[in-house]
Order: C-alpha cells, then sequence, then structure tokens
C-alpha cells in the first residue's frame, strides 16, 4: 500500500520548490516528473532528432536511463544533466516533446514504478488526472504569469543560468497555451483536486497550507 500526493499546475507556479520542501518535512518520496521529460527532451536534442522522427524516438526511449538522486541532482545515460534542462533550448523543445505518445507511455511506466510501495509526491502537468487518477491527495497548484516568470528567473539565476524577464515570461505564456490545448493530456485542474494560487503567499505559507492537507487526507485515510 502506498501514499500518493500529486501536485499539478503550469510552468513557473513552484511545484517543484514546494513538492521538495513538503518531501522533506514528510519524508515522501519525491518524483519530479518534469525532468524526466525534459532529460528525454534533451537527449533528443543532442541527437538531433526532430519530433516526428518515431523510430529514432523508440531508440531513445529504449535506451535512456534517467536518475533522480536524493540530493535534487538528475542524471541522463550517466550525465548529471542538473543545471542542462533546465537552459531554454530544452524550454522550448519540451512542450512539443511530452505531446509525443511513444514517450509518454514510457515515462508513465517509469514514473508509476518509482511510486511502487512508497509514500510519494509527484509533481507534473497531469499527475492527478493520467498519472495517478486515484492518488490520495490532489493539488493543482498556481500563480499569475508574471509572478511565474519572477520566480523563474530568480531560479534560473541560483543555478547560473541567465535568463531576461522579458524572454522567460513570453517562454511562460507560450507554454501555457501549448499545454493546455495539446491534444495529448493537456494541462488541467483534476475536476477533485484543490486550488491554491500561490501568487501572494511566501513559499513556506504554500508549504504549510500542503501539509495540512496532506496530513488531513494521511490521518483520515487506511494508510498508516
Amino acid at each position: 500500500m502506498s501514499f500518493i500526493v500529486a501536485i499539478d499546475g503550469p510552468a513557473g507556479a513552484g511545484k517543484g520548490t514546494i513538492t521538495k520542501k513538503v518531501a522533506e518535512r514528510l519524508k515522501l518520496v519525491n518524483v519530479d516528473t518534469g525532468a524526466t521529460f525534459r532529460c528525454v527532451a534533451l537527449n533528443m536534442l543532442d541527437k538531433n532528432i526532430g519530433i516526428e522522427e518515431e523510430e529514432k524516438i523508440k531508440e531513445v526511449l529504449d535506451k535512456i536511463n534517467i536518475e533522480m538522486k536524493s540530493n535534487g541532482e538528475i542524471f541522463l545515460n550517466g550525465e548529471n544533466v542538473t543545471k542542462r534542462i533546465r537552459e531554454n533550448d530544452v524550454n522550448n523543445f519540451v512542450s512539443p516533446v511530452s505531446t509525443i505518445q511513444p514517450v509518454r507511455d514510457k515515462l508513465l511506466e517509469i514514473q508509476r514504478k518509482i511510486a511502487e510501495g512508497k509514500d510519494v509526491i509527484m509533481e507534473g502537468r497531469d499527475i492527478g488526472t493520467v498519472v495517478f487518477p486515484n492518488a490520495n491527495v490532489k493539488i493543482y497548484l498556481d500563480a499569475t504569469p508574471e509572478e511565474r516568470a519572477k520566480r523563474r528567473v530568480l531560479q534560473n539565476e541560483e543555478k547560473g543560468i541567465k535568463t531576461s524577464y522579458e524572454e522567460v515570461l513570453e517562454n511562460i505564456k507560450d507554454r501555457d497555451k501549448r499545454d493546455s490545448n495539446r491534444k495529448v493530456a493537456p494541462l488541467k485542474k483534476a475536476d477533485d483536486a484543490i486550488y491554491i494560487d500561490s501568487s501572494n503567499m511566501t513559499i513556506d505559507e504554500v508549504v504549510e497550507n500542503v501539509i495540512a492537507l496532506i496530513n488531513d487526507k494521511y490521518n483520515n485515510s487506511n494508510v498508516k
């Protein structure tokens, strides 16, 4: 038996930061699904594979090895790509890559396997709607595009990645449009998800809010 917390929301909403902090506080396994898609996108970029090249994409998926370390570092086929998967070329490519059905099928398999028999908090775009539609807790974390752009610029600076506010804001708005309108697993709030607008909330306020929701569900569940 496992306890699953699903946190969905648009790019730059703070899902990664909140998920990491909640996981540390509640001793949950933290799974960043967005990073898995970014790894596939990076792998395709490095091999000059386009989104229409189905056979080459399948070859990449057959050989791909994605590791998530407890310290937050991401390894792709043995290489540390923690910074690389957050750079602009990957940002611009990951959304169309995420619409490719074989990619989604492969990563869905990986994500579910990671969660088997564990108490997990997982963040992404479709965790509560597709990956774990029966998750114990579903949260949709949101913020205005402007606030999300400010946060993403600061996040990038901390990682040594230089980006302008205007560039990031435009990228976020484009990403929102693509993610919400795509035919395969579009970004949307699950009907039973709890909506949190973090635009005017501090990180600690959001964390405490999420933890309270999780504790309430956990204490009233059969998972102990």
